[in-house]
């Protein structure tokens, strides 16, 4: 294949699985469709929850995230993005990311690609930015239909914060904005996880069970409190960290911690799954 590829007329790598190839097969998956449907309609179903079970008030004198998200559309995007990011969200990521090179073995078609011949190196790359993208692109697609049918259903206004004060529309979209990039990075684990076991197997279930799985028990971990300052090495301890950023005198220090571990092991996973991928021997 070496010989193949410096030699052969015309033979480019960069133009081997070009990426706007492999988003087009992906969007045309119907696991895409079904997610990004589910993720669209969660919005819906919440109005309608609150409109029969009527709006929620305060517990125990105590005001909560849930008890102001029919105070505007800016609170009930912070809500679906508060109930969505421990668990929801993760889906979509290991799905996008774990489905992807695991897909291909099981349908027996990865080694074909390798013959076309495109590189192994190539073939992750683009695979991964495209799964990434598709994860982005359903982080962004929760809060922006939540933001528009609670616009529509509960009013444009400031964000009410549930400790007191409220941030003005400008701020609240951008505070927004700012606490979808957090989530996205904090799943860059969940992605590698993933990505990682889909260079290991052929079962693309197997891959996506596992990270969605190590997740959970990351999660589990956390809210074990005899470990002490140990949670602070776990990314589940800093994923609800992008709370600071919807305060009137935001606080960064526990973004910016949950963001350099989250980084720092999909970097490793992700640096683990191309040198795996390289040596592995295709055989599907």
């Amino acid at each position: 294949m070496s010989t193949l590829t410096e030699t052969a007329p015309g033979y480019r790598t960069r133009r081997t699985l070009p990426l706007r190839v492999e988003l087009v097969r992906q969007l045309r998956r119907r696991r895409t469709m079904i997610m990004g449907a589910i993720l669209g309609a969660l919005p819906f179903v919440l109005v309608i929850a609150f409109a029969v079970g009527g709006s929620p008030s305060g517990r125990n004198g105590q005001v909560t995230l849930m008890d102001t998200a029919t105070a505007s559309g800016a609170n009930f995007a912070a809500l679906n993005l508060f109930v969505s990011a421990g668990f929801l969200l993760v889906i979509p990521v290991a799905l996008f990311c774990g489905d992807t090179v695991a897909s291909e073995a099981s349908w027996s078609s990865l080694r074909y690609l390798l013959a076309a011949p495109v590189p192994r190196a190539r073939l992750l790359w683009s695979k991964l930015t495209v799964a990434l993208a598709l994860s982005l692109a359903a982080m962004i697609l929760l809060p922006v239909v939540a933001l528009a049918v609670g616009t529509a259903a509960y009013g444009w206004g400031p964000l009410q914060i549930p400790t007191g004060g409220a941030l003005d529309t400008g701020t609240a979209v951008q505070r927004l904005a700012v606490t979808v990039a957090y989530v996205f990075v904090s799943q860059l684990v969940t992605a590698g996880l993933a990505f990682w076991l889909s260079t290991k197997t052929d079962a693309p279930l197997g891959a996506v069970g596992g990270a969605v799985g190590l997740t959970i028990v990351g999660n589990v971990l956390d809210a074990v409190t005899a470990l002490g300052h140990w949670r602070d090495f776990l990314p589940a301890h800093w994923q609800f960290a992008w709370a600071d950023a919807v305060q009137p005198h935001p606080e960064w220090s526990g973004m910016i911690q949950g963001t350099a571990l989250s980084v720092t092991y999909a970097l490793v996973l992700f640096a683990l799954a191309f040198r795996g991928f390289a040596r592995k021997d295709i055989v599907s």
